[in-house]
């Protein structure tokens, strides 16, 4: 590994503040599987600012594959601590819509998320931060007629409004113990510190995006050696083993497969200037390992 290599904390401590802001108003960020041609995504924003006008909508991302429930807890993950504490998540890839999947208020010391009950908030269940879920169950909170088939316009916009307007978190439903997790949000670790994950995400630039965070990187190499140089991580993916990891794209050779941590503390695979999923020829889901060589 190289000795400059960065080493971000998996979860941030948030984003700063919203007191003593010039502008006041309160951020709500959406993530959907909607896209931008129908006419979904401004409804909710029209729900929301009917609710309360002086709210800040952001966009994350709307271009979310369809159900990909997976896809959207990683990149709502990658984005949520960055903006400014008291921020609302509301987080729509809901393939469940209109059966007997809940709708859940997650809350951590810094943010709130809104949304269906499916693992969309699996890495704010994981968060240092968490506090507790609440189940959706107070009608006067979604909108009078609450359809089927969008639960978006009609439960998680409106308690999103009303919940940007400092309404009390616990009127929203009772607390829940069990919200749904995603299975692959951490990596394993065996007992001589070799780690087991997988490819959870690619990127539109083809990097593998593996759900091996820098704890549990760190927690192997200190299994094997007792100082950080006495170990040369090895990671093998497919057919390919990488020796050692990058700090930059550029520090790996063009054409050659490299590691390193990308800019939210996962163990991401790439090709510099170049498209890693084509060249491994590798899916989502496609196992990862790192094991640990102690240097002679």
């Amino acid at each position: 590994m190289s000795d400059e290599q960065t080493r971000l904390e998996p979860f941030d401590k948030g984003g700063r503040g919203l007191e003593g802001d010039t502008d006041p108003r309160r951020v709500i960020t959406l993530l959907t599987d909607f896209g931008v041609s129908d006419h979904y995504v401004s409804v909710m924003k029209g729900v929301m600012l009917d609710i309360n006008p002086n709210i800040q909508i952001i966009d994350i991302s709307h271009t979310i594959r369809p159900f990909e429930i997976q896809e959207a807890s990683v990149i709502l993950a990658a984005a949520y601590h960055y903006f400014p504490k008291g921020t609302i998540h509301v987080g729509v890839v809901d393939p469940g819509v209109g059966s007997d999947r809940r709708g859940i208020l997650t809350v951590t010391e810094n943010y709130y998320f809104v949304g269906p009950d499916n693992g969309i908030f699996s890495y704010a269940l994981e968060d240092p931060a968490y506090l507790w879920t609440r189940e959706l169950r107070t009608v006067d909170f979604f909108l009078d007629r609450v359809s089927s088939t969008f639960h978006g316009r009609d439960v998680f916009a409106p308690v999103a409004g009303y919940l940007s307007t400092e309404e009390a978190a616990e009127k929203f439903g009772p607390i829940v113990s069990d919200p749904i997790k995603l299975a692959n949000v951490k990596a394993d670790m065996d007992s001589q510190g070799t780690i087991w994950g997988e490819v959870i995400y690619i990127d539109r630039f083809g990097n593998l995006i593996t759900n091996i965070e820098t704890g549990v990187f760190w927690e192997g190499e200190l299994r094997v050696g007792e100082e950080e140089n006495e170990c040369m991580p090895v990671i093998e993916i497919g057919d390919n083993i990488i020796k050692g990891m990058s700090e930059y794209y550029q520090e790996t050779l063009e054409g050659q497969i490299g590691a390193h941590f990308n800019s939210w503390s996962r163990l991401e695979i790439f090709v510099p200037a170049g498209n890693a999923a084509q060249t491994i020829q590798v899916k989502k889901g496609a196992p990862v390992s790192v094991r640990f060589e102690v240097s002679a």
